[in-house]
């Protein structure tokens, strides 16, 4: 259903790049296979640096999750700043505050279209338990010189038009975009720069050719080259092995409510920041194109077919936004989130000549956009990573992902309901 009924990006999403397949073999001095936000950030900045740069899509540009997202902006990973700095060290932390800075540049650097704002996100708390962690959070980045602050109940219920928030925190680095077109903004872009995309191409198998790296597509076309950015994140196959086993690929569903009347409009996020909860199995929100509100969150780890698989959703919409809720469903659309064990985006570099970047948690704009400029820096410079490549650690019992992470889901919403 997720790809046959159109999300709310695609209905408003300018005209799709028309790539060519891949039909006779190449070589280019970086590979890039995914055409995501990672991926294509990467090609740009590589092709920035001066390298040859081709991509391979098995789709087109954004059709996974990286077109099919909230649209929300958020810097920062999981855990809190100075967690940060006792793993990894200062420099991944203020890597991590930047990421909302790098998207907001390249998205003026090279005028992409795709209604970007810095209007800010909200991490919102229904919980009172919830509060301590998230001012110490914003704290933390305080003491970095983030533009950040604590909103109490009141301050909640202004910002957002719901009183169902305890509090809570706004981090004004952060925005949102609309991530379909901000997407076709990176390929075109690219492109101008003398990228090479490709669409319809998946690979069928990537192995070494002398001192190259040999990507083959169906047909028996191929691409070589020395370096080859491996980007398919939550829609990773079996290209490299084991790696689609060391994330939980979950569905995150979104719906997208009638547009709002003025009156309405007014209450409803007037200062149109982003908002996602505190919850384990937390809902996020924004207001889309055409002035409808959207609505997310986990839901079962299916595909959902029918109306029915989102109503998860559609009742945190009718709890926080009533009215708004009232208007009607107009769109109802999901995506895949990589999803780690550890929260954290994982790095690897497996072979000489490869490097993959998955598992960025629900943060993968900013995020993804941040690490393709790192990764490219990483190829043409000898920069450091921002984080350490680690090895290759499948989850336990991967095979029952679709069990176990709907069975966590569950769990987690009972720990949820079970706080005050």
């Amino acid at each position: 259903m997720s790809h046959e009924i159109p999300s709310l990006w695609a209905a408003t999403a300018r005209p799709p790049l028309d790539l060519p397949r891949l039909t006779e073999s190449g070589r280019a001095d970086v590979l890039v296979i995914g055409a995501g936000v990672t991926g294509l950030s990467a090609a740009l900045h590589l092709a920035e640096s001066g390298a040859s740069v081709a991509v391979l899509e098995a789709q087109a540009p954004g059709h996974g999750g990286s077109g099919r997202n909230g649209g929300q902006v958020i810097p920062g990973l999981k855990e809190d700043p100075d967690a940060l700095d006792r793993v990894f060290g200062p420099a991944a932390t203020a890597f991590a505050g930047s990421t909302a800075d790098v998207l907001f540049d390249v998205i003026a650097r090279h005028r992409i279209a795709c209604d970007a704002q810095r209007d800010g996100w909200i991490q919102a708390s229904v919980k009172a338990a919830h509060l301590p962690g998230l001012e110490k959070r914003m704290a933390q980045w305080a003491a970095r010189g983030a533009p950040v602050g604590m909103l109490d109940a009141g301050a909640m219920a202004r910002a957002t038009g719901s009183g169902a928030f305890r509090g809570g925190w706004i981090d004004r680095r952060a925005g949102r975009v609309h991530p379909l077109n901000y997407v076709t903004g990176l390929a075109e872009a690219a492109q101008r720069l003398g990228v090479r995309l490709f669409g319809r191409s998946p690979v069928t198998a990537l192995g070494r050719e002398g001192q190259l790296w040999r990507a083959e597509v169906a047909g028996g076309a191929g691409l070589r080259a020395p370096q080859v950015v491996i980007a398919t994140n939550a829609y990773s196959g079996g290209l490299w092995p084991r790696v689609r086993a060391t994330i939980v690929a979950a569905n995150s569903f979104q719906v997208a409510t009638d547009p709002l009347p003025p009156a309405l409009l007014e209450r409803v996020l007037p200062g149109r920041a982003v908002v996602s909860d505190s919850r384990r199995v937390a809902n996020y929100f924004r207001i889309g194109p055409e002035n409808r509100l959207m609505m997310g969150g986990r839901g079962a780890f299916a595909e959902p077919r029918s109306a029915a698989d989102f109503a998860q959703v559609e009742k945190a919409l009718r709890w926080l936004f009533p009215e708004a809720a009232a208007l009607g469903i107009a769109y109802r659309w999901a995506g895949r989130v990589g999803i780690t064990a550890d929260h954290r985006p994982h790095l690897h570099q497996p072979a000489p000549g490869v490097t993959i970047a998955i598992g960025y948690n629900g943060r993968g704009l900013a995020l993804g956009t941040a690490m393709g400029r790192a990764l490219a820096r990483h190829l043409a410079e000898g920069a450091p990573l921002p984080l350490p490549a680690q090895p290759i650690r499948p989850l336990p019992f991967h095979g029952l992902q679709a069990l176990y992470g709907t069975a966590a889901i569950a769990y987690y919403r009972l720990r949820d309901a079970a706080e005050r």
